[in-house]
């Protein structure tokens, strides 16, 4: 039940559900404080219009006993002069409180119940036969009328009459139809609020769903995958065109690089140990038969093989360092240097002299022994298939160092041009071991240049034979050694 819980789908339906409650609540919220300040709006310009028409009357010399009153149950009217005594009431009405006036009949004012005074000072009275102009005051307070009790929101209006007697105009407005009101808001959101939310999460849910079934696919195809180990197999991809889509291209471009690896990582192992038979099996047949006839021993013969076999033991070693994407760490390298570095070291051993063109001393960043790697692969290569020369060239050109290694042999030809930078792949005219080697040089040489940045080709040089590039970029960092 908690692993149900904690899925995307629960915890999406949760999120939403959540962010749509809070946002009902607010604007539930917003809409009561605004339907409630816009009835008690109402209901103060009510009041207001009950008293002004009421200080009207009184403001044209009309008497207190021949005053229009409004109805007391709807708008409760009481008349109060300078002393606090109370000059005219609206029939019906019993008590009146919270209004700052004195009751019903003249007495002490009373207390109790907030007055907004927006009229500014009480001893600017309106001038004789006048109604105040300024702003009146409200107040929330109660009436007694007819028996039945209930709140209302008063207005006080000052007026003069022409006698020059200046009084008080009180005039309340029922709050309960506004209280009715938002009570009945209220009540209603609260109400609906659990149906809207049920319906928000069920969609939700059911939404999410449908969306998360791809993933669903594609999750237990690749559960099958493993556990079959077929890397041919490939999960659904959906035809939506959104990201699970994308994710399904990436998961299968996943596969099949993977696929890629594992057959290029078999038929690496298999290429490898059919290699390693020949060497050690020569091995095997000279130190027995030199075992049964001490004479024959061939120590020149046994010192070759063990140099081959430790060769293509550090070849295989090299390659499976670049698979698993080891990388020393890279510097600055004069590349002027190190060729001429690798052209001396190799000089007393070399079948044929090298014709050397070094133009410049362009920087890589890269790893010495690496690149001095690629040089020698390129210049071994060239010596095994060269008729009377091997000629070198290293120059710089727009932002790129270029290497150049072209014998005057037999060439490559254009179909076989990229097969000779697989592993262990020899032409027909190199097929012999001990000319041919073990196919991996120009395979490593390759890896390397690529791992570097590079690329390594191979054409046709311009006198005939073969011709190597070796393009890699310029630093523009400071130089380093070789």
């Amino acid at each position: 039940m908690g692993r149900r819980f904690s899925s995307v789908r629960a915890r999406t339906t949760l999120g939403a559900t959540a962010v749509v409650a809070v946002a009902l609540v607010a604007a539930g919220l917003a809409v009561v404080l605004l339907l409630r300040a816009n009835l008690g709006g109402q209901a103060d310009l009510s009041a207001e219009v009950a008293a002004r028409e009421v200080a009207s009357q009184l403001a044209t010399g009309t008497p207190y006993r021949s005053l229009d009153l409004p109805d007391g149950d709807e708008h409760p009217v009481q008349v109060v002069d300078e002393h606090g005594r109370v000059r005219a009431a609206s029939e019906d009405l019993e008590a009146i409180g919270g209004t700052g006036s004195p009751g019903v009949r003249p007495g002490p004012s009373p207390t109790g119940g907030d007055i907004d005074d927006d009229s500014g000072s009480d001893d600017d009275d309106p001038g004789r036969g006048e109604v105040s102009d300024d702003g009146p005051r409200f107040s929330t307070g109660s009436a007694t009328v007819d028996g039945r009790t209930a709140d209302y929101r008063f207005a006080a209006v000052e007026a003069t009459s022409p006698a020059n007697e200046t009084v008080t105009v009180y005039a309340g407005a029922d709050l309960a139809a506004a209280r009715d009101a938002v009570g009945t808001v209220t009540r209603a959101m609260l109400a609906g609020l659990p149906l809207l939310l049920a319906v928000v999460a069920g969609v939700t849910w059911l939404v999410t769903r449908r969306a998360l079934r791809p993933v669903e696919a594609v999750r237990a195809e690749l559960a099958e995958i493993t556990a079959a180990g077929d890397l041919a197999r490939r999960v659904p991809v959906p035809d939506s065109r959104d990201e699970i889509a994308g994710l399904a291209t990436t998961t299968n471009a996943t596969l099949a690089a993977l696929e890629d690896s594992v057959a290029r990582q078999r038929g690496f192992v298999a290429d490898a140990s059919h290699e390693l038979r020949s060497p050690i099996a020569s091995l095997r047949t000279q130190l027995e038969v030199a075992a049964a006839h001490p004479e024959l021993l061939d120590v020149e013969g046994l010192a070759e093989d063990v140099v081959r076999l430790q060769d293509l033991a550090a070849d295989l070693l090299l390659l499976a360092r670049i698979d698993a994407g080891d990388r020393a760490p890279e510097r600055p390298v004069a590349l002027g240097r190190l060729v001429q570095d690798e052209l001396d070291r190799r000089a007393p051993g070399d079948r044929l002299p090298v014709q050397a063109s070094i133009k410049g001393d362009p920087h890589v960043m890269g790893v010495p022994g690496r690149l001095a790697r690629v040089i020698g692969n390129l210049l071994d290569n060239a010596q095994r298939h060269a008729d009377g020369a091997v000629r070198l060239t290293l120059r710089e050109e727009a932002g790129t160092a270029v290497v150049i290694v072209a014998d005057d042999g037999p060439g490559v030809p254009p179909a076989d041009r990229e097969r000779i930078f697989e592993r262990f792949v020899r032409l027909d005219d190199a097929r012999s071991r001990d000319e041919g080697g073990a196919g991996l040089g120009l395979a490593i040489a390759r890896d390397l240049v690529t791992a570097h940045g590079g690329t390594l080709t191979v054409g046709e040089a311009p006198g005939g034979g073969a011709l190597f590039e070796v393009r890699l970029p310029v630093t523009t960092s400071g130089a380093g050694g070789p």
